[in-house]
């Protein structure tokens, strides 16, 4: 069992370094033939990778999160992953499932090793059965669908982003401390926002917690949404648990601040909430608000300040969660072709890793390929250059 580490900064740029060394060899590395059938052993040949991203629509700033994370890997690696030159073709996802299925499904129709990314928790269960039959590995970047790693696991599908039910759980027992009246669940009525509340449900009621209402606001054309805040205000509660990400998030946070809830209702939600633009464009509506999730830019840690620092000096912006879930998708992929290159290899390299030494803290691969993880208790404050994710306390590896 391997265990991935992440390299120093300084040795980051020696490995770069040597890489395009060696490169000068030609079809004599690797000895020229392997046997184990997959490629692993000759470097000489090439990986073709496909990035399926959202470019346009709504999610693209958060595609394009995903796409630096993954270059900054490939970048500090000499854009080569197990010691094989990089071929990586970028796909619009785009910001609907018809058009995630079919930006993925062409990709498959080539010569591809591998697919990393999708954005869009339907579009990677749409894609499942066709990566499962072609024995192409999927290493899904973002989508939070419980059952990707659940009921609907298979061998060439992985996972090094999160689910939904994970990310809110994890949250539960920490409310539970402080809502003492009972919490109100309010969430967009869509599988991510049922998951989410139904995962912080369960380990909110079973650490004392009482629900005292849930409202679901329609996904995607709700733009009002006082006549669900005056719902929260009604319940009595003393605290509410949400499920918004994107332009929903923002418009939420600030029209909760507007109706008086905020200094009077505890707002908890899953991180995404406050991560990125969308925590810039909610402003000092966000302050004090608290989240879960697995990674913040503000961790303290070495390994993380070298992330920071290395993402800050090539774009010019802080690393957030997507870009880290495909800075680590490279990651175990760089592993995963030592092992081989054809689709059964990779697996089997992919089923070696024991742990993988990442930005957001040491995980490891699950038995429904998912990330087993820590994921910390997040409060939003003012830092020196703005509004930032602190990181209060671990909350769980769940």
């Amino acid at each position: 069992m391997r265990r991935l580490r992440k390299p120093t900064i300084a040795a980051l740029t020696g490995l770069a370094a040597a890489a395009l060394v060696s490169g000068c060899g030609g079809g004599s590395l690797g000895g020229g033939d392997s046997d184990d059938g997959g490629g692993g052993g000759d470097t000489a040949t090439p990986v073709r990778l496909g990035l399926v991203v959202p470019t346009s629509g709504v999610y693209a700033p958060l595609g394009e999160d995903m796409k630096q994370g993954f270059e900054l890997y490939l970048a500090q690696h000499g854009q080569k992953l197990g010691g094989h030159a990089v071929e990586l073709e970028v796909v619009d996802e785009g910001a609907t499932p018809a058009t995630g299925v079919a930006a993925t499904q062409r990709l498959l129709q080539g010569d591809v090793n591998a697919v990393v990314g999708i954005v869009n928790s339907a579009t990677a269960l749409g894609v499942r059965d066709a990566f499962d039959e072609a024995k192409i590995p999927l290493i899904v970047a973002n989508a939070g669908a419980d059952a990707i790693t659940g009921a609907k696991k298979s061998d060439f599908v992985w996972r090094t982003s999160f689910s939904n039910g994970q990310v809110a759980a994890a949250l539960g027992p920490q409310a539970a401390q402080t809502c003492t009246k009972g919490a109100f669940l309010v969430a967009a009525d869509y599988a991510a926002g049922k998951e989410a509340t139904a995962g912080f449900r369960q380990t909110f009621t079973a650490a004392g917690g009482k629900v005292v209402g849930s409202v679901f606001p329609p996904f995607g054309t709700t733009t009002n949404y006082q006549p669900f805040l005056a719902q929260i205000r009604q319940s009595g509660a003393d605290c509410a648990y949400s499920f918004f990400a994107g332009a929903e998030a923002v418009a939420f946070t600030k029209q909760y601040a507007q109706f008086g809830l905020k200094d009077t209702v505890k707002l908890y939600s899953s991180g995404f909430l406050t991560e990125g633009g969308v925590l810039k464009g909610a402003g000092a509506a966000a302050a004090g608000i608290e989240t879960s999730l697995h990674y913040s830019d503000q961790l303290d840690t070495p390994a993380n300040k070298a992330f920071v620092g290395e993402y800050q000096a090539k774009f010019g912006e802080s690393p957030t969660v997507y870009a880290v879930q495909t800075y680590d998708a490279a990651h175990v992929l760089d592993d995963a072709f030592k092992t081989g290159i054809d689709g059964p290899a990779v697996v089997k390299g992919l089923q070696g890793i024991s742990s993988v030494d990442s930005p957001r803290g040491t995980w490891r691969f699950d038995d429904g390929h998912g990330p087993q993880q820590t994921y910390y208790l997040r409060r939003v404050d003012q830092g020196a250059g703005g509004l930032v994710n602190t990181v209060v306390q671990p909350l769980s590896g769940a």
